[in-house]
């Protein structure tokens, strides 16, 4: 039974670096970065997949074997807390990523504009935090 938790729990990290491995790849053999990156969200969604059907995966930080109620429970709250912090941060750098070099510009044509210019950007990085601190109550709210 351990070897078998074992292997569950290297499962998805073992997947997710070998398509990571197989995207860089695919970008080296003239395959455009937009595949590769639907490879990555795909790779993503069965590594999500593999952790919601096998909640001893998403449960191994407890070190509890047993698939009890209290078990899903907690494993399904890790995995709102990662993709509450995963989504948010995806979004706020495509926040910053926009954001950001139009501050750049901003204030390469007015200097005085950069401290306009500066709120739009920490605005963006205001919304991983604020997935943070979702996943923090998600994983620390106890009921």
């Amino acid at each position: 039974m351990f070897l078998f938790n074992c292997v569950m729990m290297a499962l998805p990290v073992i997947f997710l670096v070998a398509s990571a491995i197989i995207a860089v790849k695919m970008y080296e053999r003239g395959r455009s970065k937009k595949q590769s990156v639907l490879m990555q969200i795909f790779s993503f969604a069965a590594v999500f997949a593999i952790c919601l059907i096998c909640p001893i995966v998403a449960n191994a930080a407890t070190g509890d074997a047993g698939a009890s109620s209290s078990d899903l429970a907690d494993g399904l709250s890790y995995i709102g807390a990662a993709l509450s912090t995963g989504i948010a941060c995806l979004g706020g750098g495509i926040a910053v990523g926009n954001a950001a070099p139009a501050a750049i510009g901003a204030t390469s044509e007015d200097p005085k504009a950069f401290g306009k210019a500066i709120i739009f950007v920490v605005l963006g990085e205001g919304i991983a935090i604020y997935g943070m601190l979702v996943s923090i109550l998600l994983i620390f709210a106890k009921q």
